[in-house]
């Protein structure tokens, strides 16, 4: 119910936002309902664990209000027996999110990021394709100054084979284009050196048609993608991505594990929101709300600061996913404990 009532806000004050892009852009309605739909699970989904905290903190507050609590625990049930229905509910919504979140959300999130950066972000590139660096193989390593994704077209390209830690042949060329027609990459200025024993074998060529063990999108995979792929896709990309020498795997591996910290936040928060308004106080559910409405800003103050860390830096992204978890699982044994109490 939480959700329900906040994603019609969200999408009027999104929508608010953007309606000028949207009517500029002259963005067709069934695309913009699309977009709407993806934007739905896709915001559902981050901000699962939080409205649960939310209505698990309302519906508690309730019972703590009506003093039904104190009814529950005179008659001799313990607390451990009062959570004990919590933690079957949390069960339930945590299989909905995993479920949720390797499978449907990232089919929402392609659908949400391409509508954002066709539309609303328009001149910004969804790609690093500035010093393009890649390990396409055990012995082979490709650069190319910048990429142009339309185009297919890479600038100041070299490869280098190497075997034993020393270099084979090398390969430069002041340009490379994938030619989908032919399915084959034409290189401008081709040099081909072998390195020999004595004496190196050079072969020059204006423009050399070859082909290549790697796709055109695989020098410039967008920022977003990991965020589109299902559990078995992203752990293969995220192999291959290493093996190529990628510098975003800390932003693919954060998307990574997140898919299974964001199941177990939920059960802390539950247990969170549980110890919070199981007490009776002066100020009744609203004191409750305040307090939980606190605790969750908190929550997504370290889950976004750690996040960035890790795509930014060196920061581990297992530390930077699992610590928030960490940190609130201590406070909810502490609280659970003096709820007891």
């Amino acid at each position: 119910m939480m959700l329900l009532l906040f994603i019609p806000i969200g999408i009027t004050v999104n929508l608010a936002e953007k309606i000028g892009k949207i009517l500029d852009n002259d963005v067709p309605f069934n695309e913009v309902a699309l977009f709407y739909l993806d934007f739905t699970i896709y915001f559902a989904n981050l901000l699962f664990p939080l409205f649960l905290f939310l209505s698990v903190i309302w519906f508690t507050s309730k019972l703590a209000n009506n003093t039904e609590i104190v009814a529950f625990l005179s008659s001799g049930v313990s607390f451990s027996r009062f959570l004990r229905p919590y933690i079957y509910g949390a069960i339930i919504v945590a299989a909905f999110a995993l479920i949720l979140g390797m499978f449907l959300a990232p089919e929402a999130s392609k659908g949400f990021n391409e509508f954002d950066y066709k539309y609303f972000k328009r001149g910004r590139k969804a790609v690093d394709d500035k010093n393009v660096y890649r390990q396409i193989n055990d012995n082979d390593f490709i650069y190319v100054s910048n990429f142009n994704s339309k185009k297919k077209l890479g600038r100041d390209f070299t490869l280098e084979h190497i075997e034993n830690n020393q270099l084979v042949t090398k390969i430069t060329a002041a340009s490379i284009q994938y030619i989908e027609k032919d399915t084959i990459y034409r290189l401008k200025n081709y040099v081909k050196r072998t390195v020999g024993e004595f004496d190196d074998i050079i072969v020059k060529e204006s423009t050399k048609d070859t082909l290549f063990s790697f796709d055109a999108e695989d020098l410039t995979p967008v920022i977003y993608i990991a965020e589109t792929l299902s559990y078995p896709e992203l752990i293969n990309f995220i192999e291959k991505e290493e093996a190529r020498g990628s510098s975003n795997i800390g932003r693919y591996k954060l998307v990574l594990y997140r898919k299974w910290s964001l199941p177990v936040s939920i059960f802390i928060l539950t247990i969170i929101a549980v110890a919070v308004s199981s007490i009776k106080r002066r100020g009744g559910m609203g004191v409750n709300l305040a307090l939980g409405i606190c605790i969750a800003m908190v929550f997504v103050f370290f889950d976004k600061v750690f996040g960035v860390m890790a795509q930014q830096s060196d920061f581990p992204p297992v530390i930077a996913v699992w610590f928030p978890n960490f940190i609130f699982g201590i406070l909810a044994v502490y609280l659970l404990q003096n709820a007891k109490r």
